[in-house]
């Protein structure tokens, strides 16, 4: 599976942005996806995770009710809307790929997108 984030960007507090992960592959439904982020001289994290039907998703504590994971089978694409971004959200996000039940371990996950830069200004 190759991955390929996108829609990432300068935004201002209080601003919304999509990221989109498009997958090739024609395995894409069966994979549970994760968005992960790195900010400057900090661990990576989990920010969201989502089962391969869409049914089960995970968010951090820190972008509950901002955040929204989606993904569309038929597109081979996983969305990640964010809303009322913060300076604290600026990190470069990481759409990553496994099989099996979904975790927030960024081992846990077989492949990974190249990054897209998400900067909010305050």
């Amino acid at each position: 599976v190759q991955l390929q984030a996108s829609g990432g960007g300068l935004v201002q507090a209080g601003g919304s942005l999509r990221l989109s992960c498009a997958a090739s592959g024609r395995t894409f439904s069966s994979y549970v996806m994760g968005w992960f982020r790195q900010a400057p001289g900090k661990e990576r994290e989990v920010v969201a995770s989502i089962s391969w039907s869409g049914g089960i998703t995970y968010y951090a504590d820190s972008v509950k009710g901002r955040f929204t994971i989606s993904r569309d089978n038929a597109k081979h694409t996983v969305y990640l809307q964010m809303n009322s971004l913060r300076p604290e959200d600026t990190a470069v996000y990481f759409c990553a790929a496994k099989s099996a039940s979904p975790t927030t371990r960024s081992r846990d996950y077989d492949y990974w997108g190249q990054g897209t830069l998400v900067t909010v200004s305050s």
